[in-house]
């Protein structure tokens, strides 16, 4: 791996969320965790990790819950980037809630909220360095990735954004058509979890929160992105990578 020309505004810090239980994964998630399943070859979460360093990250914050010492071992010769890790054994938080309890760990500058089933092909550009170009704490406290839903593989259902220009998101409350899915990456300020609740929760609700206050834009990812809910979809993905 080499890093690439990075924006000199490129967040150094990200989270890897790897706690869930992968139960819509199963049974491939029976005896391992979602981060550990493969695709083309590599396991998610080497591919996640590859993608942040390669983006100009540095620390990357890895939280466990289900089968956590599987990632452990796994992760345990890797020296790039840094990983330390956010324990959950006890209570698994949601994807919220293990931020929140991750943010001592992540410091006070913006940093990547990164999926475990997150999974794309870049296009013409970086898409992690167009999020960094692009992103602008002034006024925003969240950038998303965002799928036009043709480009959204295996992705069944009505989209999660409308986008006006800009990039200024509204979420598909309705749950009518909307032209944009959410690709499971975010670039984000320390100050979207302000005030957060406690426990377990889904970012959802501080997404909306930023939106009502004007501070959520997404970005449009130009290239496929693919998504990895269930086996059927991780081998349709596979098949669409090996005939590409």
């Amino acid at each position: 791996m080499s890093a690439k020309n990075t924006p000199a505004s490129a967040p150094t810090t990200a989270m890897y969320l790897a706690a869930g239980l992968g139960e819509r994964m199963r049974p491939l998630t029976n005896d391992r965790p979602k981060p550990l399943i493969e695709v083309a070859g590599k396991p998610l979460i080497d591919i996640a990790l590859d993608t942040l360093a390669d983006a100009g990250v540095e620390l990357v914050v890895v939280n466990l819950h289900y089968r956590g010492q599987m990632i452990r071992d796994h992760l345990r010769a890797r020296r790039r980037p840094q990983i330390i890790y956010s324990d959950e054994s006890d209570l698994l938080l949601g994807p919220g809630g293990g931020v929140v309890k991750a943010l001592p760990l992540l410091g006070g500058a913006p940093f990547f909220v990164h999926n475990c089933d997150s999974f794309w092909r870049d296009g013409i550009a970086d898409a992690l360095q167009n999020m960094s170009a692009m992103f602008d704490p002034a006024r925003m406290d969240a950038l998303l990735l965002a799928a036009p839903l043709g480009k959204a593989v295996g992705f069944d259902g009505p989209g999660d954004y409308f986008m006006a220009p800009g990039g200024a998101l509204k979420r598909n409350v309705a749950k009518t058509d909307a032209p944009y899915v959410y690709c499971g990456v975010m670039l984000c300020h320390p100050r979207l979890f302000a005030n957060a609740p406690s426990g377990a929760f889904s970012t959802v609700q501080l997404w909306d929160r930023a939106e009502r206050a004007g501070r959520l834009f997404g970005l449009v990812h130009d290239a496929p992105w693919f998504h990895l809910g269930t086996p059927g979809a991780l081998a349709a993905t596979e098949q669409l990578l090996a005939n590409s």
